[in-house]
């Protein structure tokens, strides 16, 4: 096992700003997931594997997303343990000369990244989920309002 340091930080850090930057490119995209990778999408639609991600992308970067970037900042990191970081994200596509997204196009991400035998950093599990304020709002109300203790 291996101790974690200010290192592994950087490393996640920099494999989540390079997985932004690719965007759009799809070899360069793809790459920083692991071969197994599970990705879910805003909608619910599973990509299974690095082919599978990249086979999924392929056409929306080719067309209604071509020339589109990303708007990706971090929330969260955690280390599960020496070799897995949870990071919890905002994002949304970027389209045109917009350079902050509209609250409407937010979602909510979560990234498993896990270090290989050869010590890289790569995506192993990625979920979005679009951002919905009034949902969230509404949830937390039943929640307090019906959640344990209460009568």
């Amino acid at each position: 096992m291996s101790t974690l340091t200010t290192t592994d930080t950087a490393a996640v850090r920099a494999l989540f700003e390079a997985n932004s930057r690719a965007w759009g490119d799809t070899e360069a995209f793809t790459r920083t997931f692991t071969e197994d990778a599970d990705y879910v999408t805003f909608f619910g639609g599973r990509m299974a594997g690095r082919n599978g991600i990249a086979d999924g992308h392929r056409g929306l970067f080719e067309g209604v997303l071509k020339g589109s970037r990303l708007y990706a900042e971090i929330d969260d990191l955690a280390f599960l343990g020496p070799d897995t970081a949870l990071v919890h994200s905002r994002g949304a596509v970027l389209k045109g000369k917009r350079t902050k997204p509209s609250a409407r196009a937010m979602s909510v991400q979560t990234y498993v990244m896990t270090r290989g035998a050869d010590g890289r950093w790569l995506i192993r599990a990625f979920q979005n989920t679009r951002h919905r304020p009034r949902v969230e709002a509404f949830s937390n109300w039943l929640a307090d309002r019906f959640g344990p203790g209460r009568k």
